[in-house]
């Protein structure tokens, strides 16, 4: 006997536009703090361990805490989790504002994240309980998305015009009116869903699991910024054998905080770690786009956001049609061949050398981000689908930590080599006449060659700018060509696991009654 699902009403989709709100700040935050940077440092003046710190402890807190908030939401409620969060980050949000030390700032950044991790898994899984009929829910999820693309593309815009008004802690207010828009409308929108049958928090489980990642992340993101050393590698090492202790607690509990059987799932396993690879291809190039921008074709941050505005339009744009297309194609045909689209987006960015190959590199953002965008919104909702509405916590939280994993391992392998390519040919590139100071700096980073030419006179600064753009060119370029080969192979990949797997296999297992979604009496 087949389950009839119940469309979404009006009170579904006013709802999506609520959990939207998160997702548009937390795409703004990520981008606004690293504008706001030198205007901090001059004021705070950290060290640069502690203005690392400022700019990275947020994604660690975020990265460790997603499974964690995911499962916790399972059982206390995925609203309530979602508002307390909320109510968490705007008063974070205030406090980094008016931060009066570096130290202060650390603090109120880790606090951010640990909130920011309350606020994914908890929209995400609301989103599938909310929706019930596939092609609903593929839309909602279409529409979620696209707020990181508006978020990322308006972050530079939104910073730089706070910045040149107002002082830095400006961007961090922003997260305040939108959380407490988020408060008043989420009670009156959002229904209420839990897991019912699931026992008390298991505590020790969570704390292996945060320590896990946070070990794993930190290795990686050290080992991309200086090289393989015994720190990182043992960070990591340590992080996999407290994920094998993790595992193993896992398996013995009759009630685990994660449900390792998720993963016998191919829809469910294949898709997070497609997700994974896709977000690792991308992180290596896209990560230095800005960069690139400013500091080898000379355009001011402003500039920079203006140019990156028409890929992002575009690419949401596009995403709209996902939903369409994936109602007469299989998921699989569609994944597939919007990575191949990705993967050459990326190869047209090999040619781009200077400011009038700008066109070329806005095609090639472009096709890339709408060829990631079935990977992306279809890959997300096979994985939330795939897990039966009561683990939905616990499946959108794998989603989003596979993201910040596939992140970190991008930086860390893709941007190694391509960091490598630069400081070998600042080795031989380099002009003459530099201290050992600014020498060590140059050569380190393209941030480092653009101080230490500010520094020199224009007989040495020319040149020395010169062999920087042209190192910043060979790594951007080797990041892009490593991020297409990787692509076409996950494409490759999800043919060959997914070919055979109709769409609507996620829910012919995880029928969605009345006791799966475990709806609790406030819904109403």
């Amino acid at each position: 006997m087949s389950t009839v699902y119940q469309p979404a009403t009006r009170r579904e989709w006013l709802g999506l536009a609520v959990l939207m709100l998160p997702t548009v700040l937390l795409a703004l935050d990520m981008t606004v703090l690293h504008l706001a940077a030198p205007h901090l440092s001059a004021d705070l003046q950290p060290t640069s361990a502690e203005l690392l710190w400022i700019l990275d402890i947020y994604g660690f807190m975020i990265a460790g805490f997603l499974v964690t908030m995911g499962t916790l939401g399972d059982r206390i409620g995925r609203r309530r989790l979602l508002l307390t969060g909320a109510t968490a980050f705007g008063i974070a949000s205030a406090m980094a504002a008016f931060a009066t030390s570096a130290e202060m700032l650390i603090a109120t950044r880790a606090l951010l994240g640990i909130a920011g991790a309350t606020l994914m898994p908890s929209t995400l899984s609301l989103l599938r309980n909310m929706f019930q009929v596939e092609r609903e829910r593929t839309l909602a999820i279409t529409v979620w998305m696209t707020g990181f693309i508006v978020g990322s593309a308006i972050g530079p815009l939104v910073g730089g015009a706070l910045l040149e008004f107002f002082w830095w802690g400006s961007v961090f207010l922003l997260g305040v009116p939108v959380m407490v828009l988020l408060l008043i409308c989420g009670p009156l929108l959002l229904p209420e869903f839990r897991d019912e049958e699931a026992g008390a928090q298991d505590w020790t489980s969570a704390l292996l699991s945060v320590a896990m990642v946070l070990a794993v992340i930190y290795g990686l993101k050290d080992m991309a910024r200086n090289g393989i050393t015994a720190m990182p590698l043992i960070s990591i090492a340590a992080g996999l054998l407290v994920g094998v202790i993790f595992v193993r607690r896992q398996r013995r509990l009759t009630d685990p905080m994660f449900d390792l059987a998720l993963f016998a799932n191919r829809t469910f396993s294949t898709s997070v770690a497609a997700m994974l690879l896709t977000i690792l291809a991308l992180s290596g190039a896209w990560l230095m786009v800005f960069q690139y921008l400013q500091g080898v074709l000379d355009l001011s941050p402003l500039e920079s956001g203006l140019v990156m505005l028409p890929p992002a339009v575009l690419q949401t744009a596009a995403s709209l049609l996902v939903p369409r297309l994936a109602g007469r194609l299989p998921h699989w045909k569609l994944v597939s061949a919007g990575l191949v689209m990705a993967s050459i987006g990326l190869l047209l960015m090999l040619p781009v050398q200077n400011p009038s190959h700008i066109p070329l590199l806005i095609a090639g953002m472009t096709i890339m981000g709408i060829g990631v965008m079935p990977m992306m919104i279809l890959g997300t909702d096979m994985v939330v689908s795939a897990a039966p509405a009561r683990k939905a916590g616990a499946a959108s939280a794998t989603s989003e930590t596979a993201t910040e994993l596939g992140m970190a391992l991008g930086i860390a392998v893709i941007g190694s080599i391509g960091a490598a390519l630069y400081r070998n040919h600042m080795l031989t590139a380099m002009p003459k006449g530099l201290s050992d100071t600014l020498a060590l700096a140059a050569g380190d980073t393209l941030g480092g060659a653009i101080g230490a030419a500010a520094q020199l006179p224009d007989d040495i600064a020319q040149p020395l700018m010169a062999a920087a753009k042209t190192g910043f060119n060979l790594a951007l370029h080797a990041n892009a060509a490593i991020g297409a080969v990787i692509l076409a192979l996950t494409a490759m990949g999800v043919v060959v696991m997914l070919r055979h797997t109709p769409n609507d296999e996620n829910d012919s297992a995880q029928e969605m009654t009345p006791a799966a979604l475990a709806i609790s009496p406030d819904q109403e």
